[in-house]
C-alpha cells in the first residue's frame, strides 16, 4: 500500500446464466475510465469487477446446458473475462462468488446481523422471479398479455411457499432516510435517489434471506438445508475483494468504503436500500455513492433475444476498432440516461470527434513538424497572449475533466476534451503556419511547437477514454511521462526531440452501406 489517496469503485458482479453484452461492457467501461483516470491523477487505485455464480437461475441454467453448476460458471465466467481482456479493461480484482474467500467474508456476515439480532427464522409466501432472482409484493404485479403475473421487469413470476430466514429490514426505514438526507450524493442520479426515497417511504418489508428449494449457493451456516438468498451473497462481494472479515487487513483499511458502485438502474434497490440496510446492521460504513446509470435500445428497439438484436462488444471491436467503441459509448449519451445505439450515429461522432478532431489535428501538426523542422520538436520564441491561452486551456481541461468526472458525467467530460481539441483546430487555422513558413519561419516554429504541445496534453487527458490510441500518438512525440503532474508547464515538449514521419491514430469509419459514403 502507498501513501497515495485511495479510490475503490466497483462494478455489479455479472449473472453467469448468460454471455456478456453491451450492458455489461458500457457498466465496466464506466468505472475502468474512472478508475485510469484517478491512477493517473496520482491515487491508490483498487477497481473491482467480477461474476455472481450462485442462484436458482445458474442452476436451471446449468441443467439446461447439460453440465453441472460449477463447469457452467466456470466457463461462462472466463467469456467475462475475456470482455475485459477485449475492451481493454484494467481491473485491479476480478471476483467470483464461488470463490472460498467469499463464502467466508458472506458466512461471517451471516453470523454478524445474526448475532446482532436482525435474522430470524419463519415461513416465506409470496410472487418470487427466477429471472430477476427477486421477490415482489402483488401490489408490484403487471400482467401479462395472457393474465400471468408479471413482474415490474416484465419477469415471469410463480408462488413460493418455503421456510427461510429473514432480514429485518423494516428496522432501517427511518436510518435509510435520514442517511439520504445526510448525504445526498449517496445515490445519482438525482432522480434516481427520488425513487429510492418514495420505495422507502412506501414501507419497508422484511427480506428473505434463505432458500431451501434449490442447492447452488453459499450454506447458511450452521443450518443445513438453506442457502443464501442471492442478494446477501451477491453483495458481499465488495467487502470480500478488500480482505473481509479481516478489517484490519491493509487493503480493507485503504479502500473501505468504496467511493462508488456503478451499477444498471434494473439493480439499484439491491445497492440503495438493501446493502446500506446490511453495512448498517452490522455496524459496518456505506460505500460514498451508488451510481445507476441507463439501458441501451439497438437502433430504437429495445434489445433482447427473443428480438435477435443483442449488441455484442466482441463484434463490434473487431467492425470499428477498440478505442472508438470505447470513446462512443461514453461520449454519446449524457451517463445515467437511457441511450440509443445506432451505427450511423457511431461513425458520425467518431469520424468528427476522432478522425477529423484529435485524429487529423496531430496527423496534419506532426507532418509539419517532420518536414519543415527537421524531424524534431522546434525550439519556440517568445509566446504571445493566443499562444499563452491556448496553452493555459490545457490546465483548465484537466480541472474540468476532474470535476465532470467525480460526478460521472463522463460525456461532459470528453465534451471539454473536444472543446480543447476544438481550440487547437481554431488557433491552428487562424496562424496558419503553412504561410508562415514563407513569410515568418521563426514564427512558424512558434506556432507549430504550441500546437504540439497542446496535442501532448490532449493525448494525456485522453488516456483513460482511448488508451492504446493515445498510447502510439505519445510514443510518436517521444513523450515517456504520462501522469496528469505532466499538464501544464513542468512536462512541455523538449526542443530537439525526434518527430518522426506520423501514422494516422484515427482512420475515418464508413457508414453502413444503406446510408452511403462517410
Amino acid at each position: 500500500m502507498t501513501d497515495k489517496p485511495a479510490f475503490y469503485a466497483t462494478t455489479p458482479i455479472y449473472y453467469v446464466n448468460d454471455v456478456p453484452h453491451i450492458g455489461h461492457a458500457y457498466t465496466t467501461l464506466a468505472v475502468d475510465v474512472l478508475a485510469r483516470f484517478k491512477r493517473l491523477d496520482g491515487f491508490d487505485v483498487m477497481f473491482l469487477t467480477g461474476t455472481d455464480e450462485h442462484g436458482q437461475k445458474v442452476e436451471k441454467s446449468a441443467e439446461k446446458a447439460g453440465v453441472d453448476p460449477q463447469a457452467f460458471c466456470d466457463r461462462v465466467s472466463a467469456r467475462f473475462r475475456d470482455l475485459a481482456v477485449a475492451m481493454n479493461f484494467s481491473n485491479d480484482q476480478f471476483i467470483r462468488t464461488t470463490e472460498e474467500r467469499h463464502k467466508k467474508a458472506v458466512q461471517h456476515l451471516w453470523r454478524e446481523l445474526l448475532a446482532k439480532g436482525f435474522i430470524y427464522e419463519d415461513k416465506y409466501a409470496g410472487w418470487y422471479s427466477v429471472r430477476d432472482e427477486a421477490f415482489y409484493a402483488e401490489s408490484e404485479l403487471q400482467k401479462g398479455a395472457d393474465g400471468e403475473k408479471l413482474a415490474p421487469t416484465g419477469a415471469p413470476v410463480e408462488w413460493v411457499e418455503e421456510p427461510s430466514y429473514f432480514f429485518k429490514l423494516s428496522a432501517f426505514g427511518d436510518k435509510l432516510l435520514e442517511f439520504y438526507e445526510a448525504n445526498p450524493d449517496f445515490v445519482m442520479p438525482k432522480s434516481r435517489l427520488n425513487e429510492v426515497i418514495s420505495f422507502v417511504k412506501g414501507g419497508l418489508e422484511d427480506l428473505s434471506i434463505s432458500r431451501t428449494t434449490f442447492n447452488w449457493g453459499v450454506p447458511v451456516p450452521d443450518v443445513p438445508g438453506h442457502i443464501m438468498y442471492v442478494w446477501i451473497d451477491a453483495l458481499t462481494n465488495y467487502l470480500t475483494a478488500v480482505g473481509y472479515p479481516d478489517t484490519d487487513a491493509a487493503a480493507y483499511k485503504k479502500f473501505w468504503p468504496a467511493d462508488v458502485h456503478m451499477v444498471g438502474k434494473d439493480i439499484l434497490r439491491f445497492h440503495a436500500v438493501y446493502w446500506p440496510a446490511f453495512l448498517m446492521a452490522a455496524d459496518l460504513p456505506l460505500p460514498r455513492r451508488v451510481f445507476a446509470h441507463g439501458w441501451w435500445t439497438n437502433e430504437g428497439q429495445k434489445i433482447s433475444k427473443s428480438l435477435g438484436n443483442v449488441i455484442d462488444p466482441f463484434e463490434l471491436i473487431e467492425s470499428y476498432g477498440l478505442d472508438p467503441v470505447r470513446f462512443f459509448l461514453l461520449r454519446e449519451v449524457p451517463f445515467g440516461n437511457d441511450g440509443d445505439f445506432s451505427r450511423k450515429n457511431f461513425v458520425l461522432r467518431c469520424n468528427a470527434d476522432l478522425a477529423n478532431g484529435i485524429g487529423n489535428l496531430s496527423q496534419r501538426t506532426l507532418s509539419m513538424i517532420h518536414k519543415n523542422c527537421d524531424e524534431q520538436v522546434p525550439a519556440p520564441g517568445d509566446f504571445t497572449s493566443e499562444d499563452n491561452d491556448l496553452l493555459e486551456k490545457a490546465k483548465q481541461t484537466l480541472e474540468a475533466m476532474r470535476e465532470h468526472l467525480d460526478k460521472q458525467a463522463f460525456h461532459l467530460a470528453f465534451e471539454a476534451l473536444i472543446q480543447l481539441v476544438t481550440a487547437a483546430d481554431g488557433y491552428i487555422s487562424v496562424q496558419a503556419p503553412w504561410t508562415l513558413k514563407k513569410t515568418d519561419p521563426e514564427r512558424m516554429k512558434t506556432v507549430l511547437y504550441v500546437v504540439a504541445e497542446t496535442i501532448r496534453q490532449i493525448a494525456i487527458l485522453a488516456q483513460p477514454i482511448m488508451p492504446q490510441s493515445m498510447d502510439k500518438l505519445l510514443d510518436q512525440m517521444g513523450v515517456t511521462e504520462r501522469g496528469f503532474e505532466m499538464i501544464g508547464e513542468a512536462g512541455r515538449l523538449q526542443p530537439g526531440t525526434a518527430i518522426p514521419k506520423p501514422e494516422g491514430v484515427f482512420p475515418r469509419l464508413e457508414l453502413p452501406a444503406e446510408e452511403g459514403a462517410a
